[in-house]
């Protein structure tokens, strides 16, 4: 069964940098993730990043994020894939994001905001007419 879960959970308000919670993958079997990122929200002048970060033990993220999704400044969807394939010790991933404001100081950055993830499941396995014919 395929994993699907939220790292930022649909229509989160956020007005200042941080984190999400750890998601567990270490039951994914094929480590590759879809991402929709849908911003539903937001005000002008100002700008989100929003990264994914790897960790082994759930407690150490690193220095750099393993995804990291397009800057964006006005609501609509950005899709990304994350493959984990070439990275085995990661067991738990987490969202971040930065808000940027310019311009008037007040109001506070707002984005509306939510990151979904779905595993890709594994390719079905082709079979050549040469190894059809090499059975008969």
């Amino acid at each position: 069964m395929a994993m699907e879960f939220d790292l930022i959970p649909f229509d989160t308000k956020v007005e200042e940098n941080g984190d999400g919670e750890k998601v567990d993958i270490s039951a994914s079997s094929t480590r590759t993730f879809f991402c929709v990122m849908l911003i539903t929200d937001q005000i002008e002048q100002e700008s989100i990043d929003v990264s994914v970060w790897g960790s082994a033990n759930g407690e150490n993220w690193g220095t750099h994020p393993i995804l990291k999704l397009p800057q964006r400044f006005y609501k609509g969807e950005t899709r990304a894939v994350l493959e984990l394939v070439l990275v085995p010790e990661v067991k738990f991933i987490r969202a971040r994001w930065e808000l940027n404001r310019w311009g008037r100081v007040a109001p506070l950055p707002m984005f509306r905001v939510g990151l979904h993830l779905q595993e890709v499941p594994a390719m079905p396995q082709l079979v050549s007419p040469a190894s059809v014919a090499a059975t008969s």
